[in-house]
């Protein structure tokens, strides 16, 4: 693959400075810089070994450089970082102190969860005349962590996909999906990063999301589809078995519609009809209200939902058909 851009270096990628974007996730979280986590923020132990565990910068700059690796020293550029939960702590000296008495010096922070995103833009295609460009990115939650035992193998989540640019939602896939990736040193995640990176089937991807360009949704069978989703969160157990997953709540299928009308970019057309491609990014936009911990579950659960939906108006075999029915 020809190389466009400069190589990473340690894991930092340089780049002029572009427009600011919307952000990727919104809900519960605010953005830091790659600076802010190796400068502001104390990396947790494991308690009974008193053993670091892996820093989210650290997870960063690995899923950075391995991507570039398996990709034939391809550019990424900086990432951009979300996070919630904030930590707080004191050093011992400020023990006494109450808590507007302390310095800066004096406090301490990490954060519980982190998501990030770092673009490819060397790698761009189109769909449904959206600008789409691979991008990689994943989550850490240190909650999911046992820190209170002897170190362990802590849990990552990873992805490689592609960002609409028209509105900066992520498009992932089954086959771009790690979620839960598991490792004891950066040397593990590594490895396991560029398995995930140099196995991506890009044209699948791309497949699947072209697809979605080439069928449409009357207004009855949209308000038919939000209907269902509704239906499905108080359906009986055991008939919510026999129908595939559906990972979102009441206050996204109320934005979903208000888009459905309301958004610029993928509202419905003159006749009142949607193609899944515009109801895709109807439901990842929708996606960005999640918190850290759910939001790349539900952001596939949208390509899934999505795609089966049209395997449903193909007629063709599909536990989505319910959705339409």
């Amino acid at each position: 693959m020809e190389q466009l851009f400069p190589i990473i270096q340690n894991g930092v990628a340089k780049k002029k400075d572009t427009l600011p974007r919307k952000p990727f996730i919104e809900a519960n979280s605010m953005e830091v810089s790659l600076h802010h986590l190796e400068q502001a923020c104390i990396i947790p132990v494991f308690a009974k070994d008193n053993e670091r565990t892996i820093s989210h910068q650290e997870f960063i700059d690995i899923a950075m450089l391995a991507t570039s690796d398996a990709l034939g020293g391809i550019y990424v550029e900086h990432p951009e970082i979300r996070v919630s939960h904030e930590i707080k702590g004191r050093t011992p000296d400020a023990i006494h102190k109450s808590a507007k008495e302390l310095y800066d010096h004096e406090k301490t922070i990490y954060y519980e969860r982190m998501a990030f995103i770092a673009r490819i833009p060397s790698i761009e295609e189109e769909i449904g005349g959206n600008p789409i460009t691979l991008t990689i990115g994943g989550v850490r939650s240190y909650n999911l962590e046992n820190l209170y035992h002897k170190k362990s193998l802590e849990r990552f989540k990873f992805f490689i996909g592609f960002q609409n640019l028209v509105c900066c939602n992520l498009c992932i896939s089954t086959d771009g999906l790690k979620e839960e990736m598991r490792a004891s040193t950066v040397k593990e995640l590594y490895g396991k990063i560029f398995e995930l990176v140099k196995n991506f089937q890009v044209d699948r991807l791309l497949g699947q999301m072209y697809d979605l360009t080439q069928y449409n949704l009357t207004e009855h069978q949209f308000a038919q589809l939000i209907g269902r989703c509704r239906l499905y969160q108080h359906l009986p157990k055991e008939q919510k078995r026999a129908i595939p997953a559906l990972e979102f709540n009441d206050g996204q299928f109320n934005t979903i519609v208000k888009d459905y009308y309301q958004d610029q970019s993928f509202c419905r057309n003159e006749s009142g009809d949607i193609n899944l491609w515009n109801l895709y990014n109807l439901f990842t936009q929708a996606n960005k209200s999640s918190y850290i911990d759910t939001f790349l579950d539900r952001n596939l659960n949208a390509l899934q939902l999505s795609t089966g939906v049209g395997q449903a108006l193909k007629n063709e075999e599909s536990g989505y058909r319910w959705f339409l029915s």
